[in-house]
């Protein structure tokens, strides 16, 4: 017998495998409860819903959410801390809250995300969910390698824990401890960032040490968006022979938000807990299901704060049918972020699109970084790179160039080339690979 052979292949069939339209009903009896609860307990939403002439009676069906305004991170920044420590979005008393995390601040004031003692559970349990749904059984080893500080992913560890598998606590280790501990300890499964992944294996290789030869059979990643470049997924596999899954999480809304199946075919967003609307980034209007714009968020059972159409900034394309993995949780394709985006003579580009070309064009390192600027009342882009093998700048930079070109449509203005070791982008954890200097960014 196989070892997956003794035990379920889900999680949770009931939710996982849930008709659409008996889910869809689950969606609308929680979406009901969750907006009651907000505007009769949080101070900001029977504000906002009474401003905008809406009350929690207009919801009568899952289309009528549109109806409500929208909320994003300026919200919760003006918010926070206003007539109480949780602020105006908060639906419960602190004494109610076991759990907060808050944001990187990356691109403002860190905000806060508080957690009851269910919402916390419920988390846990979801977070077990998608493991499982990656393969993780109990009888799995389990290295959790990112950061415990406030950091909504530094939880994760309990849903292995919950799971049943043996789980190391890792964190944030030099990179040389966290070889040893993998060496010692043997566990199949780690989980950190896609440039982390990267760093680490390219460590390894330096040391002597082929990643290839280690215990790690599955790699999980969050924080960035590369795992789901394909471009990206592939060589940090060949690196490792590991397999890739992409994990993708949200403090504003409930920390674990979805994540690949075996599959590897778009992340399964957990759709008892969290409701999706892609909507047009420039207008707000509702956009089809399957067509790409900014992804909206509301929350479904969470108490402490509930989050009702929060503006994720993200990019990206949701699609309802089932998966060949059996389960009907519809999945999310992330392409990027909003703000990341630039145009440049009339072309959409995200940084993904620049790391999918790069990491398809021999003879380069996994780094790379993006500088944006303005020239002549335009926007430009300059990338930088560095070879690992005995070629030309000139040729390697007019192999960059023509790849860009051919696949974005619109080529860098520069290209610069350096050799292995000398960009200053490897981290320990995230990696700053885009610098945008075009004047009010």
């Amino acid at each position: 017998m196989a070892e997956n052979e003794k035990y379920r292949k889900y999680w949770n069939a009931q939710i996982e495998t849930m008709e659409r339209d008996v889910l869809e009903e689950l969606q609308l009896s929680l979406l009901k409860s969750e907006v009651r609860f907000a505007y009769d307990n949080a101070p900001y939403y029977k504000r906002s819903f009474d401003k905008a002439g809406v009350s929690p009676d207009d919801i009568k069906s899952l289309s009528d959410l549109a109806r409500l305004p929208f909320i994003n991170k300026h919200t919760e920044r003006e918010t926070q801390g206003v007539g109480s420590f949780l602020g105006e979005l908060a639906a419960v008393p602190e004494e109610d809250v076991v759990f907060v995390s808050t944001s990187s601040g990356s691109t403002g004031v860190p905000t806060m995300s508080p957690f009851t003692r269910g919402d916390f559970d419920k988390f846990t349990d979801t977070v077990s969910r998608m493991f499982w749904q990656a393969g993780m059984r109990p009888s799995d080893r389990y290295l959790h390698a990112l950061n415990f500080s406030l950091y909504i992913g530094g939880p994760d560890v309990l849903g292995a824990q919950n799971l049943g598998a043996l789980s190391i606590w890792g964190g944030t280790l030099p990179s040389d401890r966290l070889l040893f501990v993998i060496q010692t300890y043997k566990p199949g499964f780690i989980y950190t960032s896609p440039s982390y992944a990267w760093y680490l294996g390219e460590t390894a290789l330096k040391k002597g040490i082929d990643p290839k030869s280690l215990s790690i059979r599955k790699i999980f990643t969050g924080g960035e968006p590369g795992a789901s470049i394909e471009a990206t997924r592939e060589t940090i596999e060949k690196l490792w022979g590991a397999e890739l899954y992409d994990f993708y999480g949200l403090s504003d809304i409930f920390g674990p938000c979805a994540a690949m199946c075996e599959q590897h075919d778009g992340l399964h967003l957990a759709e008892d807990q969290i409701l999706v609307e892609t909507v047009d980034p420039a207008t707000g209007e509702r956009i089809p299901d399957g067509e790409q714009g900014e992804l909206v968020f509301t929350t479904l059972q969470k108490r402490a704060r509930p989050m009702i159409r929060f503006r994720s900034g993200d990019i990206g394309r949701f699609v309802k049918e089932p998966c060949a993995c059996g389960r009907t949780h519809g999945r999310i394709y992330i392409h990027g972020r909003k703000d990341d985006m630039f145009i440049v003579s009339a072309v959409n580009v995200f940084p993904s699109d620049v790391e999918a070309v790069l990491h398809g064009v021999g003879g380069l390192t996994s780094e790379y970084r993006i500088h944006v600027y303005d020239e002549n009342y335009t926007s430009k882009y300059a990338v930088e790179v560095e070879k690992i093998e005995d070629e030309s700048d000139e040729s390697v930079a007019e192999r960059v160039e023509k790849a860009l070109r051919a696949r974005i449509g619109v080529r860098p203005a520069k290209v610069t080339v350096l050799k292995a070791g000398e960009l200053d982008t490897r981290s320990e954890h995230k990696a700053k690979r885009l610098i945008d200097d075009r004047k009010g960014h």
